[in-house]
């Protein structure tokens, strides 16, 4: 029977969740929303199958025979890049797996734009949900089993997530199937969906409308400018920067992450994923031309199929192969994990639904260099 007592080695992957073969664990949230398994004792018959899928607990966080192959690339297609958080590049291996029948499997905003859910798309009109960062964890559900069906009649699957949510599909699978693609991500943390409603709901009474799109990365100040984006069903929006915007400032100061964020067993070099995408920062410094300030990703490949699927899309692409040592050097978020801030279990302890704002404007103060930067960032666009 699995059982939680140090937080910071659960991830909140769903795989335990997904393989009781008695549906007797529930995903319970604690009081930042993050969720952790809650075993119905009355219901268990200790076959200990949640334990052996769990990829902390068997130890199954890496892959020693991971390739290692890098390039910056963007999207040919100049519409889809400026609707993309980096380069693009997501929307053509979707595209490739669902004209060949397939299905993509990953994060899409709920409904009311108060959480992130994994989702199922069987159509190109829908990897408009799938697009764009999204800055609150991805509740996993049963997509880990819509995988495992999926796979099992001989549909191609791409699935997408953070590395802990592909190291959790890999090991509830307990084997790779030749029709499987997973694409993971460089990951900085995931912040608290609690935290996250909270912020939408005071939003929401500050326009007097209900949310109706959230775009985590507004490319209006740039790609690299962390700049979100809020509109509302008045028609009335909200767009801000880091270090301006309260969220961002608390997300990106590691105020409010999951604990095991902050210990993570899933950042190395020696990813699961077929393929790694990434924002290439930095790539002024080593292929001046790619820096148009649009966007560009680091695609990191590290399997023989990734490597297979990259060159079935390339065409549609601007890409050069470059050394991922280069694109590691700027993106240390890779092997290394999130500092907790020294504010993290005072934020904890203190945080409710009516003193947020002032919490985060309590323990993160932006400094001068940061209010200077946005300052300057608003006024050169509208120059």
């Amino acid at each position: 029977m699995i059982v939680v007592t140090d937080k910071s080695k659960c991830n909140g992957c769903h795989a335990c969740y997904n393989a009781c073969p008695k549906h007797c664990i529930d995903m319970k949230a604690d009081n930042l929303g993050f969720l952790y398994p809650a075993v119905n004792e009355g219901e268990c018959v200790n076959c200990n199958v949640c334990e052996k899928v769990c990829p902390i607990l068997s130890d199954r966080t890496s892959n020693t025979n991971a390739l290692q192959i890098g390039y910056a690339a963007y999207n040919a297609d100049e519409e889809i890049r400026s609707k993309s958080s980096s380069g693009g590049v997501f929307t053509l291996l979707a595209e490739y797996i669902l004209q060949n029948g397939g299905i993509v499997i990953g994060a899409s905003m709920k409904e009311d734009n108060k959480g992130v859910h994994h989702i199922v798309v069987d159509n190109i009109n829908d990897l408009e949900k799938l697009r764009t960062s999204k800055y609150v964890q991805s509740e996993i559900g049963n997509t880990y089993k819509e995988a495992k069906n999926a796979l099992k009649n001989g549909k191609l699957v791409l699935f997408t997530g953070t590395p802990c949510q592909i190291g959790g599909l890999y090991s509830y699978l307990g084997q790779d199937y030749d029709n499987l693609y997973t694409q993971d991500l460089i990951c900085h943390g995931v912040p608290s969906p609690y935290v996250w409603k909270k912020y939408v709901e005071m939003r929401e009474t500050q326009f007097a409308a209900k949310l109706r799109r959230t775009n985590f990365r507004h490319k209006k100040y740039g790609w690299n400018s962390y700049a979100l984006l809020l509109e509302f069903s008045n028609n009335k929006a909200y767009e801000e920067i880091n270090p301006k915007d309260l969220f961002l400032r608390g997300f990106l100061t590691n105020l409010y992450l999951r604990k095991s964020c902050y210990d993570c067993q899933f950042k190395t070099r020696d990813r699961q994923a077929d393929i790694t995408l990434a924002d290439f920062w930095g790539i002024g410094r080593f292929i001046p031309e790619f820096d148009d300030k649009k966007g560009t990703s680091f695609v990191w490949i590290h399997s023989d199929k990734g490597d297979n699927l990259f060159d079935k899309i390339k065409n549609q692409m601007i890409y050069q192969k470059i050394s991922p040592d280069i694109a590691l050097s700027i993106n240390i978020a890779a092997e290394k994990s999130s500092v907790p801030n020294r504010y993290m279990e005072s934020f904890d302890k203190e945080w409710n639904d009516e003193n947020l704002w002032d919490l985060i404007e309590k323990y993160v103060q932006p400094s001068l260099v940061q209010k200077t930067k946005s300052l300057l960032l608003k006024l050169f666009h509208r120059i």
